[in-house]
């Protein structure tokens, strides 16, 4: 575990990966609030190279899913990303941000050769990104506008992912 975390963000995070049952999907309420501009962050790739959030965000929409290979609940959100990436990859950017718990860039790379994810997988080592979306659980999903503006967060499997990229692009 990366000890530049918060303990409670880390504590949720665990939790969500013991959950027995998806959380509800929310609109705002958690995480960053909807109608505001995240705070820049920097990641990595896979490769270990410094990713800026900023150069993705305010060209086009964003979906953004903090992720982990160990959690069910991400899992369960694959197949409905995975749909809305046939949809609207052309016209959005799709990130997954994989939290610095329990997980490294090796470990998922191994995971990405048995199940690719749809976007481009990024390593928040350090937590800076999961602290500018104020990310309280893997599952988390934020949408921003091509603006940079955040238009949706929820948590959780039931999410309607394409419901809230519609909310991105002005549907």
């Amino acid at each position: 575990m990366n000890a530049t975390l918060p303990a409670t963000f880390a504590a949720l995070l665990l939790l969500a990966g013991a959950r027995s049952s998806p959380a509800r999907a929310q609109d705002s309420g958690i995480g960053i609030a909807t109608g505001s501009k995240p705070a820049a962050a920097q990641v990595e790739d896979l490769e270990g190279n410094a990713v800026d959030l900023a150069q993705y965000v305010g060209r086009k929409p964003v979906l953004l899913e903090f992720w982990a290979t160990w959690c069910p609940v991400c899992e369960g959100l694959e197949p409905k990303l995975r749909a809305a990436h046939a949809t609207y990859g052309k016209d959005v950017e799709f990130l997954v941000i994989a939290v610095g718990v329990s997980q490294t860039p090796r470990s998922i790379r191994r995971h990405l050769e048995k199940s690719p994810m749809p976007g481009r997988v990024l390593f928040d080592a350090k937590g800076a990104a999961v602290r500018a979306y104020q990310v309280p659980t893997t599952s988390f999903i934020a949408v921003l506008d091509a603006g940079g503006v955040v238009r949706y967060t929820g948590t959780g499997s039931d999410q309607d992912i394409e419901a809230a990229i519609r909310r991105g692009l002005g549907r």
